[in-house]
């Protein structure tokens, strides 16, 4: 790390150059091959899946997509009035024409059943198209919802909806993350209070992730990356790059007003903290990546992409950064700090000062503290296990959106279970299997919670069947999801005496699915990526309570990330504030945020625990390591945690409910973790656990591979015995200078050596 650091600093332009090169050509090839998002469900062996491949196989005008148009009469007249008719006519006679739309079914023919509400003001039009919405261009969707909606009038509205018309409305790349950017400034600024050397966290992060968006975007030809991967991807590398780049620019600046050349000060800084850098970036990423052991495809893309976005914030702050710092020179001090070095020499980091009284205070308490802490996250993460997994209906979109104004006019009209109908799909080889499927469809239509099922339809081959079942309850209801398992559990295999291959699918089904896949293999997940962390971790720290306790700990902070989303989300505490309302958690969300939270909670465990167990080594007193490791990095962790909440928390301005949930998630979990956790529950704990928080078994110590997180820098504070001569504060009360330090000795003596 040394060498690579004093060669970027030496060779900063040509660095700095190909950094540019990178961007700009990257982001014009980006611009010229455009995007291919999508988001691309499969899941095998499942119902819903079984019934798409039927109906592709053998039904394949039925097998694509479908949207809604809702039809509603602004001036109190009837649908049927010449007046509106003649419009909504000629319209769908333009529908039809639309690309990829394989059948329009008007309220007005004769084939039409129930599609004209009670009082004739409300009506829908049923679009089937010949693909999944995923698979169909996206200008062509865009063309099908301005034809429709180009009949709207003062006394016609016309409104479109469903997951066709919704791939359109998907939120774009927003400019709400300016504003965690200006806030993330000006933490950075009091936190240095050098408006040179705020930049510095800010180019390097930017400058990555402009890369990474561009390779994210060409990555996206040749892979499955759902729509929302480039918000989250830019929501997560701006958060971990600033951090970073935070943390490397201290060691910095510490390097600095402690006589160093710019230089020697940057190398030393990618030497020790850009090695932690490294560290905690590669466990973001096997956290991220370990997602591939849930074998659900939808996830692979969105793990790549964030799992790039933070690969080259750790490049960039590794290379880009010290060429900056070649740039900036003495410049990244202060006027003050400048003018401090060159009056009265150079200035060792001292411990004085707030951290140092609060290590104390914690070293001093630590069994009161470690259990008030715990109390304090157990009760936000209550919330958590009343979690239900599902999918949110377009109910919850923003007035602004078409699709949201149809889901009303059709709940309003219809009932709300007409935005989320099923397909029962049948396999039909003889009269026999017919039969039952009318029995299917009978039964059916007795069950509590059904308002009505149409009339089976045959595929043009004559070897398959559809027909729709209408819910009395909304998409995201649990009253709809107790009904899919009623009929797929119960209601079905008592019709079906004859094993007709009879499967209950359409998209409500399919979200259904995917969360009953999630949650099954959620458990493998959360072991894999654990144990891969905590092998990680005891081979840095030669230790296993360390390892054990970080895993408990960022295990606590994912729980209390998902009770404040279920709080907000699913029981809709604070909803209105948040501009949405209580519904289902998104199946994928919770083992999106396991895998991001794990990794960001292990950065702040690494950057904390590494300077304590760098103390350790030299001294040997678990006391003193610990107190002086928390005193030393606790302004730095609570500035990287600021950035981090704020950076989130501007992600909740989106309209995207999906995003919003993860700003509100990551960036609770952030301020829980940084400003609990970090500052007083490890520390506690670690105070309590004494000297046992270094053990390692001979055996296993001797075996394993030697990996340095902080290495290269000798403090300048330690004399070769490793006896304090500076920089830890006197005690109060007039103490000797080295007081503290021989009482956390005493206190420490008596603790017995595993």
């Amino acid at each position: 790390m040394a060498t690579l650091a004093r060669w970027c600093f030496r060779h900063r332009r040509p660095v700095l150059l190909l950094w540019i090169i990178a961007l700009v050509g990257l982001g014009v090839l980006s611009r010229v091959s455009g995007s291919a998002y999508r988001d691309s469900f499969s899941l095998p062996g499942t119902d819903s899946q079984k019934a798409i491949d039927l109906l592709q196989r053998d039904f394949p005008a039925a097998s694509g997509d479908s949207a809604t148009i809702v039809l509603h009469s602004r001036s109190g007249a009837p649908l049927t009035d010449p007046a509106l008719r003649g419009p909504v006519t000629e319209m769908l006679a333009k529908v039809a024409r639309t690309p990829h739309v394989a059948e329009v079914t008007g309220p007005f023919e004769q084939k039409a059943t129930g599609q004209i509400s009670s009082d004739k003001r409300t009506a829908f039009v049923a679009v089937d198209f010949d693909e999944q919405g995923n698979d169909l261009p996206k200008d062509d969707i865009q063309t099908f919802v301005d034809t429709a909606r180009g009949y709207d009038s003062a006394s016609l509205q016309v409104e479109t909806t469903g997951q066709v018309p919704a791939i359109v409305e998907q939120q774009e790349q927003s400019y709400s993350e300016l504003i965690g950017i200006i806030a993330a400034a000006i933490v950075l600024f009091l936190a240095f209070g050098s408006l040179l050397a705020v930049t510095l966290p800010l180019i390097t992060a930017i400058m990555a992730l402009g890369v990474s968006s561009s390779v994210i975007v060409l990555a996206s030809h040749g892979l499955t990356i759902a729509e929302f991967s480039p918000i989250l991807s830019t929501l997560i590398g701006l958060g971990v790059g600033i951090d970073y780049a935070l943390f490397i620019v201290n060691r910095h600046r510490i390097g600095l007003r402690a006589g160093r050349s710019p230089e020697e000060a940057a190398v030393i800084a990618v030497n020790t903290s850009g090695r932690a850098v490294l560290f905690a970036g590669i466990t973001v990423c096997i956290a991220l990546l370990g997602m591939f052991a849930l074998g659900v495809s939808f996830l692979y893309g969105v793990a790549i992409a964030a799992a790039v976005s933070v690969a080259m914030t750790m490049a960039a702050a590794v290379t880009l950064l010290p060429a900056l710092l070649g740039f900036y020179g003495m410049r990244v001090l202060s006027r003050r700090d400048r003018r401090r070095l060159a009056e009265q020499g150079p200035m060792h980091e001292s411990t004085t000062g707030v951290w140092w009284r609060w290590a104390s205070f914690v070293q001093s308490r630590p069994r009161v503290l470690a259990v008030v802490s715990a109390a304090v996250i157990l009760l936000i993460a209550v919330p958590f296990l009343s979690m239900r997994l599902g999918s949110s209906d377009q109910g919850n979109n923003p007035t602004s959106k078409t699709t949201k104004r149809g889901y009303d006019l059709l709940a309003e009209g219809f009932g709300p279970g007409f935005n989320g109908p099923f397909s029962i799909v049948a396999e039909i080889h003889g009269p026999q299997d017919t039969a039952t499927l009318d029995a299917v469809v009978r039964a059916a239509r007795a069950t509590p919670g059904v308002s009505s099922v149409t009339e089976p339809r045959r595929s043009p081959n004559g070897e398959a069947a559809i027909a729709t079942l209408y819910p009395t309850t909304s998409p995201q209801a649990k009253e709809t999801s107790t009904l899919l398992k009623h009929l797929r559990d119960d209601v079905i295999p008592q019709a079906d005496r004859t094993n007709t291959g009879i499967y209950l699918g359409g998209i409500t089904a399919v979200f259904e699915d995917f969360a009953d896949v999630l949650s099954g293999k959620l458990p493998l997940f959360i072991g894999v990526v654990v144990v891969l962390a905590f092998l990680l971790l005891i081979v840095v720290f030669r230790s296993l309570l360390v390892p054990l306790t970080a895993s408990v700990m960022n295990l606590l902070s994912v729980g209390a990330a998902l009770g404040v989303v279920v709080a907000v989300f699913q029981w809709g505490w604070g909803a209105s504030a948040f501009a949405t309302t209580g519904g289902p958690i998104e199946a994928f969300v919770p083992v999106m945020l396991f895998a991001i939270l794990f990794g960001l909670s292990m950065d702040y465990e690494v950057f904390l625990v590494s300077r304590m167990y760098e103390e350790w080594t030299r001294r040997r007193d678990n006391r003193l390591a610990v107190s002086l490791g928390q005193a030393e990095t606790g302004r730095v962790i609570s500035a990287a945690g600021a950035i981090m909440t704020f950076v989130f928390a501007s992600f909740i301005l989106g309209d995207e409910r999906v995003i919003k949930m993860f700003g509100l998630a990551l960036a609770g979990a952030i301020l829980i973790d940084a400003f609990i956790i970090r500052t007083v529950l490890v520390p506690a704990l670690m105070h309590v656990f004494g000297r046992a928080n270094w053990w390692l078994p001979s055996w296993l110590d001797r075996i394993l591979p030697r990996i340095s997180v902080e290495a290269g820098d000798e403090p300048d504070d330690l004399s070769p015995q490793g006896a304090v001569t500076t920089g830890i504060p006197a005690a109060v009360g007039g103490a000797v200078p080295d007081q503290p330090v021989r009482q956390l000795r005493r206190r420490d003596a008596n603790e017995p050596t595993p």
